[in-house]
């Protein structure tokens, strides 16, 4: 780029299809076989369209106007306070690029600072809020698969469980020895 150019903004458009799903941009294939997934069996549908929106609209808010950062609080707030009211798991993805604090979205640079750790032997990546100073810390394992990303996880892959197999009754064996007592008919007279 030549001296004295100034890097354009970008508009909304632009930030690509930053997904409840994801937190980076999503491209167009992947966005519908990820909506082709999710068409069958989705509870809530309306209700994640919803977190979605605001998740893309605190991104496209700070990507317009960086000094913003209220405005996108306010969304990623709102976001949060419907999951919670339905009771919506979101993407660990999402979730690491909120503030648990203040509701900021973290984006390294802007609104947070990223640094890498080492304690007992094990890489950390700690991400601290510029808002609130909150920090979070993140396993930084390369091995490490988040359990949503393991073949386990997703409900195709599941297999049928077997019908629990009756216990055999233990709780009262009867003894084959004790003699059987014999009971005698009441009479209904009396005398």
């Amino acid at each position: 780029m030549a001296p004295g150019t100034t890097i354009p903004r970008r508009s909304c458009a632009d930030a690509g299809g930053v997904g409840i799903l994801g937190a980076g941009p999503v491209d167009g294939r992947v966005w519908r076989a990820r909506a082709a997934r999710m068409a069958g069996t989705v509870k809530d549908r309306e209700a994640f369209q919803r977190l979605n929106f605001l998740y893309q609209a605190a991104h496209c808010v700070l990507a317009q106007d960086p000094e913003n950062q209220a405005l996108a609080r306010f969304y990623c707030h709102t976001e949060r306070t419907i999951a919670k009211r339905l009771v919506l798991r979101r993407d660990p993805s999402v979730k690491r690029t909120l503030c648990r604090g203040c509701s900021s979205l973290l984006i390294p640079g802007l609104t947070c600072t990223q640094r890498q750790r080492r304690c007992k032997g094990q890489r950390w990546t700690v991400q601290t809020c510029l808002t609130c100073q909150r920090s979070q810390r993140f396993l930084n394992d390369p091995r490490h698969v988040l359990w949503g990303d393991r073949p386990e996880a997703q409900l195709g892959n599941q297999a049928d469980p077997k019908p629990p197999q009756p216990l055999p009754n233990t709780a009262h064996p009867i003894p084959a020895q004790l003699p059987k007592k014999k009971v005698q008919p009441q009479s209904s007279s009396h005398p």
